[in-house]
């Protein structure tokens, strides 16, 4: 048989048959852009194809060890608020189709669609590797992201606990630390986090895009239910835990209308301070955003697919500094408008600044003792 018959290129066509697999975002995975071949596996000449009335199979989630030698990320973007952040995971059983993150995965020869949400590389020595990074002098004490890609409360965490230990160490340094997470196992820390919060060296950010269950369902898998979030925020907020919402990402045609309801929300149950993100589709997230929209949501398909594109410039992504992350045009305005309304009726204020003034090297205090 003919290779091209087998082989498809870098740029593959989403496959039409594909149908919604239960407990994941993607229903597929589009080509790697850094391979040379691509396996399609939805060529009948390829692989034979599955009777139609068969349930889509489960996809177990597999995990990887990552041999990383450094753990904290440095970043000069002017558009994310922070310089340095840790990510214990690289991939996320969360499954959320939209992530921005999923064309990382492609680094290290997956695909960014359902190897994204279930090969995921592990980081086992993190929280030793945090701690020698730390006790370097060449550390100036600045406020640690966690996480600035992928969430750090995913569901194997509950196991591994490696964002907990990491949280351990920062609290043995008093580093500042600001938390990003869809998942309310954040509350499992809270006596971590408010050790950290007694030296203003905390903050949790509870990301929430939308509040109806059924569609938290399928745009974003396996996170904590809109309800459990809200909880989340209530739990941290009674422990003096400094906690926000980050309205992320507004989805325009899908959920943007959602926006004054996911601030008035988490503000009764305790978040103090908001912000938000306009959804980002780099790279193959393109293809399967618009797959997603396809399976769930065919008739809104077009609608969101064109606001997108009023927010970027007539593209799907653009990726220009000071605009990726709001967008621009009317709709950008409408949505920064409803957001800051929003926030004002709510009674939400703005996000507090952590302090370095309490951060400790074991090494110093050795030092004084001699």
């Amino acid at each position: 048989m003919p290779a091209s018959k087998k082989f498809r290129p870098l740029i593959a066509e989403r496959p039409q048959s594909q149908s919604a697999i239960r407990g994941r975002g993607a229903s597929w995975s589009p080509a790697n852009r850094f391979e040379n071949l691509h396996v399609d596996l939805t060529d009948a000449d390829v692989v034979e194809p599955r009777c139609e009335a068969e349930e889509t199979p489960r996809r177990p989630t597999q995990y990887f060890h990552d041999g990383t030698k450094s753990i904290i990320t440095r970043n000069a973007s002017p558009d994310v608020g922070f310089e340095t952040s840790l990510n214990p995971y690289r991939g996320c059983e969360h499954g959320c189709i939209y992530c921005y993150a999923r064309p990382t995965h492609e680094y290290l020869g997956f695909s960014a669609g359902l190897d994204f949400e279930s090969k995921i590389m592990v980081k086992t020595n993190a929280p030793e590797l945090l701690r020698a990074e730390l006790e370097s002098p060449r550390w100036e004490p600045q406020t640690l992201v966690l996480s600035g890609v992928t969430d750090p409360y995913q569901p194997v965490e509950r196991k591994l606990q490696i964002t907990r230990g990491c949280l351990e160490v920062l609290a043995q340094f008093r580093n500042p630390v600001a938390i990003i997470t869809k998942n309310h196992l954040v509350t499992r820390d809270i006596e971590i986090l408010r050790e950290l919060a007694a030296c203003n060296a905390a903050a949790v950010n509870v990301s929430v895009t939308s509040l109806d269950p059924k569609l938290q369902r399928v745009l974003e898998p396996r996170t904590t239910s809109p309800q459990g979030r809200l909880d989340a925020i209530g739990e941290l907020r009674a422990a003096n835990i400094p906690v926000g919402v980050m309205a992320a990402p507004i989805i325009p045609g899908l959920t943007d209308h959602e926006v004054p309801n996911i601030l008035q929300a988490c503000a009764q149950a305790g978040a103090q301070f908001a912000g938000y993100t306009i959804i980002r589709l780099p790279w193959a997230v393109v293809p399967l955003f618009e797959h997603w929209l396809e399976e769930h949501f065919p008739d809104r398909k077009e609608k969101v697919l064109s606001r997108i594109r009023h927010l970027r410039g007539n593209r799907l992504n653009n990726s220009q500094w000071h605009t990726r992350m709001t967008g621009e045009g009317i709709f950008a305005e409408q949505i920064a408008s409803l957001f800051k309304l929003g926030c004002r009726r709510a009674g939400i204020g703005g996000r507090p600044t952590l302090s370095c003034k309490s951060f400790r090297r074991s090494t110093t205090q050795l030092r004084l003792f001699a």
